[in-house]
């Protein structure tokens, strides 16, 4: 019979993952032992539940051959965004939950049936539509489960009706006729299919973690079977439903069959490209470019992967594709004139004050429900009005965006502190082919150098005492510098500035260079730009500026943000469930880690990053953007240095020291981004080395892992494909090795991430500090033509119309006012106990650690936001450096790490 284990007042529950799996499959084998969870503790106090005659203590003859067992299958009514599920429609699935046949429940045991030495056959019962509470609905069904049953692995969920449902969890009551109940909580939270759809059962797990090598004997075939499903065969479109993850190029960034200027080039699977993959959609292929595939209004990703409904309210598909189909045109048509800058800075200021009036469209109140945040009804009720909140920074200094200290600041506190890097030799000198691009050396001397510094130290001296810094756009930008201007309404330079430590701890700006390389219808052109208090010199620096800045917004949000965060990760989750087991325990520390990260990149792909798409239209390489990021990817991108530690090395920015804490001594003290950053890394490290030592006591265990080798194998190989051959890949044969590899896959994932994301608008949305891009030449690019003497005559208008048109302004202020917002539902690094941790006491009491460091690290960084000492993060309308808070409420707060990268 099924029997309550002796341990009755040891509180636990049981949760699981699902798996799209064919009929008839098994579930874990052994004891289900359970823990008490946060969240459902006050709605059942739960115990493990096993069937077993000889356990059984029971006032009945032993002549009683059953136990009964209750089970309440809770679902949601919405979720997703979608307008109708179940619960919703009429007809058929009425009738069939009037008489209970819609939703199949089986009862599954985790052991072999000893006679047959196969999995036993299941118990099943339909389960009965019993009540309804707000957007949850109760089904309910009663088993009569055989004396031999063994322990309840799992159970297999059949939906019949004609849509899909999303099952919330299932409880499981039993009853020893001795007025003492056991009940189970298998947490779902997970589509389930119709049956109309696809045949095959879904399989949803108890809670019990098994390394591949420690899995029941009922289990082996079946944890195998599985990993199959998910992996899929590679053919055909992916359907809605579905929950296949497979591999595919970017090859769906261009729409050649509806614009053939929209072709782009295939990224990923070729030298000239290499790329990391995608989720595979199966989409038919472009009839004008075979080796593209065609785009639609649908973008598959792996059910799960979705948006919840709360997510959805904040950012989906409907609020960004609306957005961007919807409002941003009607922000063209409002602006007229697609070139048309802004007159003078007062206009920039009024989009903060009066805003921009968008033109009727579908009646009043349609763009206040695409962009609440944004949008007005004025003038009584008959038209919207795009209108913007002032960032931070210009509410605290509406100037500082002006000043040296800030520019120089935020490479070290801004929303891109990736960039900035120790000058380690001089001269300078460009590892491009002098052939084709010109000298290499820069034009920056040391006399120059030395003469900012006003001659307190050498150059040599300053590079021996780590005093001077750079931003270095030269190489990467410098190849497509003529492509670029080939280009309508933009420019492009190669650039380099230099920064100087000060005795304070902060940086100073002291020369900026802008090249061009050399062509066949001219030689190199190159020019160095110092401050400067004269009119002329002034106003020239601030143009240099602004191209620095363009370059920098381009570095930001095509690699440190795009390629290694959004792009990056997702291989990681494809080959994690392609190749882990959801029983698995990595499986389980990685999963909250690529919550709706292929959404979200299914998303930019529609969007953002596909031809004639925002990042196409709105920064300075245009069409070019992406395939700078494949150029980045190829060239600076490697696994082994993507952990902080590391990137600040390979930087220069720290080096090693066993004294210091994190091991690491910064080259400059004050850089509020990696203090803040190295604790959370280390952090990180601590709860991962607690979690795996757990599951790993012996290191040939991580050899013997069949599982975890396969995935990381399958993130070189497939994932990573194209530089599946570098010597730098780790290998996952020491206790070291994992933990390392796990921990920067979650740092990139989570804090990496929220460094590069949750400050845009802060930053950005004033966007003469952070211009997306400069689209026009320096005025002493040829000092006798009319730019010149216009400049000379109005350097205001030249500096505003080097800076973004009013459509690509607002544009890109409008969408990173979207993505710099956290939604209601948002998973914070550190919060919630994971249900699969929740039943292992050593499990729990390692998170709890953790969480607790976390909250410790808050206070931390508060303290270092009010010591003045800290010129980088205080001083007159200094912005605090919070961007590594692990916790934020909802909306715009320039705080907050989520888990994974989820906008």
């Amino acid at each position: 019979m099924l029997t309550p284990q002796l341990n009755r007042h040891a509180s636990s529950l049981l949760f699981c993952h699902g798996g799209s799996l064919p009929s008839g499959r098994g579930v874990p084998h052994g004891p289900a032992v359970l823990v008490r969870s946060k969240k459902t503790s006050k709605r059942s106090g739960v115990r493990s539940i096993r069937c077993a005659l000889k356990e059984f203590r029971s006032s009945q003859a032993e002549t009683d051959a059953v136990l009964a067992i209750k089970a309440v299958a809770t679902v949601k009514v919405t979720v997703g965004g979608l307008l109708s599920n179940l619960g919703l429609p009429r007809g058929i699935d009425d009738v069939k939950d009037l008489l209970g046949k819609t939703l199949l429940l089986e009862l599954v045991s985790t052991e072999l049936d000893p006679k047959t030495g196969r999995e036993k056959e299941t118990v099943k019962a339909y389960a009965k539509r019993a009540k309804q509470h707000g957007d949850e609905i109760e089904y309910e069904a009663s088993f009569k489960v055989p004396k031999d049953f063994g322990d309840i692995g799992g159970v297999f969920v059949v939906n019949e009706h004609r849509k899909e449902m999303f099952l919330e969890e299932i409880k499981l009551d039993a009853s020893d006729h001795t007025a003492t109940a056991t009940t189970i909580t298998i947490t779902c939270k997970s589509w389930v299919h119709s049956k109309s759809d696809n045949t095959d059962k879904r399989l949803f797990f108890v809670n019990k973690s098994y390394l591949p090598a420690q899995t029941p004997a009922g289990l082996r075939r079946l944890r195998e079977e599985e990993l199959e499903v998910i992996r899929g065969d590679g053919q055909g479109e992916r359907k809605a439903f579905e929950r296949i993850y497979d591999y595919d190029l970017y090859n769906d960034l261009g729409d050649p069959d509806h614009d053939v200027s929209k072709t782009r080039p295939v990224l990923g699977g070729s030298k000239e490209f290499p790329y990391p993959r995608r989720c595979r959609t199966g989409r038919p292929r472009s009839k004008k470019d075979p080796e593209s595939e065609t785009r639609s209004g649908f973008v598959y990703v792996p059910r799960d992967e979705a948006f919840s409904e709360v997510k959805s309210a904040t950012f989906s598909s409907r609020t960004l594709r609306s957005a961007l189909r919807a409002a941003i045109p009607s922000i063209q048509t409002a602006v007229i004139d697609a070139k048309l800058g802004f007159p003078h800075f007062n206009a920039i200021d009024s989009l903060f004050g009066d805003g921009l009036t968008l033109p009727k469209r579908q009646g009043v109140g349609f763009f206040q429900g695409l962009l609440p945040r944004l949008v007005n009804v004025i003038t009584g009720g008959t038209q919207e009005l795009l209108l913007f909140d002032s960032p931070e920074m210009i509410e605290r200094d509406k100037f500082s965006w002006l000043r040296d200290e800030e520019f120089a600041r935020q490479t070290l506190a801004g929303v891109n502190p990736y960039a900035i890097e120790l000058i380690k030799e001089f001269p300078l000198v460009s590892k491009l082919d002098p052939e084709v691009y010109g000298p290499p050396e820069s034009a920056i001397t040391e006399e120059m150098i030395e003469e900012e510094i006003n001659g307190v130290m050498t150059v040599h001296e300053a590079i021996e005492n780590k005093r001077l810094f750079m931003l270095d756009y030269h190489d990467l930008l410098l190849p497509y510098v003529h492509k670029v201007r080939e280009l309508e309404g933009t420019t492009l330079y190669g650039s380099r500035t230099i920064f100087f430590l000060t005795n304070d701890g902060t940086l100073r700006p002291l020369a900026i260079e802008l090249t061009i390389p050399a062509s066949a219808t001219g030689p190199q052109w190159k020019q160095v730009f110092r401050p400067r208090r004269d009119a002329t010199g002034a106003w020239l620096w601030r143009h240099a500026k602004s191209h620095v800045r363009a370059h920098d917004s381009c570095h930001h949000e095509l690699i440190s943000h795009w390629l290694r965060t959004h792009c990056c990760v997702e291989p990681y989750s494809i080959a994690a469930h392609r190749q882990l087991s959801e029983m698995h325990p990595i499986y389980r520390l990685l999963h909250p880690h690529f919550r709706y990260t292929m959404e979200i990149n299914a998303l930019a792909r529609q969007a953002l990053i596909n031809g004639g798409g925002i990042i196409e239209i709105s920064f300075s390489p245009l069409k070019y953007s992406m395939e700078i990021s494949s150029v980045a990817y190829d060239q600076l991108w490697r696994f082994d240095m993507e952990a902080l530690p590391a990137d600040l090395i390979r930087r220069g920015m720290a080096v090693e020291d066993p004294t210091a804490e994190h091991g690491l001594r910064l080259t400059v003290d004050d850089y509020p981004f990696a203090n803040d950053g190295l604790l959370i890394w280390s952090a990180i490290k601590q709860w991962v080395e607690d979690y795996v030592s757990h599951y790993y006591p012996d290191p040939s265990h991580i050899t013997d892992d069949y599982e975890l080798q396969r995935w990381w194998d399958e993130v070189r190989t497939e994932g990573h494909g194209d530089k599946k051959d570098e010597p730098w890949w780790p290998k996952l044969n020491t206790l070291e090795s994992l933990i390392h590899t796990l921990t920067t896959i979650i740092w990139v994932a989570s804090a990496h991430h929220a460094a590069v994301n949750f400050g845009q608008y802060g930053f950005g949305g004033y966007f003469p500090n952070r211009p997306s891009i400069a689209r026009t030449n320096m005025p002493t690019e040829d000092a006798q033509k009319e730019n010149f003497v216009r400049f000379l005559r109005k350097p205001e208008v030249s500096l505003l119309e080097c800076l973004p048109s009013q459509i690509q302004a607002t544009v890109v202020m409008a969408v990173l006012d979207v993505l710099s917002s956290h939604s209601v539902d948002e998973e914070y690094l550190g919060s919630e106990l994971e249900a699969a941790w929740v039943k292992d006491p050593v499990i729990q009491r390692a998170y709890e650690r953790f969480n607790g460091r976390i909250r410790e690290i808050e206070g931390i960084i508060d303290s270092r936001n009010s010591d003045p000492k800290l010129k980088n993060r205080v001083g007159a309308g200094v912005v605090p450096y919070e961007l590594m808070k692990p916790f934020s409420k909802p909306g715009i707060t320039g705080m907050g790490i989520p888990n994974s990268v989820s906008i």
